[in-house]
This record gives C-alpha cells, structure tokens and sequence, in this order.
C-alpha cells in the first residue's frame, strides 16, 4: 500500500508529513492552502499518537491488575483449601476420640 508517495507499508511519522515536498504544476494546488492543511494534519496525528499511547499503557496497567487478582485469587483459594482440610481433618479426629470414648467407655479413662 502507498502512501502519498512514500511507498513504504508503514505509518508515516510527523517529521515526514512536514518535511513532504509536492511539486508545482501549473494550475496546481496553492501551497498556502497545502502547508495550512498538512498543518492540521500533523496536530491530529499527534494527538492519535498520544491517544493510542496513552491507550496502550491504560490496556497493559489493567492487564497488570487481572494478573494480580487472578494471583491473589489463587493464593486465597490455595489457602482456603489448605484450612478446609485442615479444619475436615481436626473434625475426623475429634470424632474418632469421641468414638473410641463411646465404644470403649471405661477402659480408657482406667488405662
């Protein structure tokens, strides 16, 4: 794809949009009115320029803070686990030592 004579596939920077040269012909375009429109041109491709930058450190701060979540979603699960079968296995003794107590009833506390 050319652009505008460049003949380059890629974005045309700032410097290239001023420095740009078109040749006169007669009857051509007025150069005032040429300079005045690259002009606005050159504003508002810096100012996408700034946008899409100012948009793409938005997006990678954002993906920053979900890998951070996702991180700490992980560790609270990870731990959550760890203390259900922490606590299941605190129950299952507990209720062992309250079996062993009712089928054995005395000759525990005598031994």
């Amino acid at each position: 794809m050319k652009r505008w004579g460049v003949g380059m596939d890629r974005e045309l920077t700032q410097k290239e949009i001023l420095e740009k040269d078109f040749k006169s012909k007669m009857r051509g375009y007025d150069p005032t009115e040429v300079d005045e429109f690259l002009d606005v041109v050159i504003r508002d491709y810096d100012n996408f320029q700034k946008e899409i930058d100012q948009l793409k450190a938005e997006n990678d701060r954002l993906l920053d803070k979900v890998d951070e979540q996702a991180k700490q979603i992980s560790t609270q699960s990870s731990s959550s686990n760890q203390t259900n079968a922490s606590v299941s296995n605190f129950d299952i003794l507990k209720r062992l030592s309250n079996l062993e107590r009712h089928v054995f009833g005395s000759k525990l506390d005598s031994e």
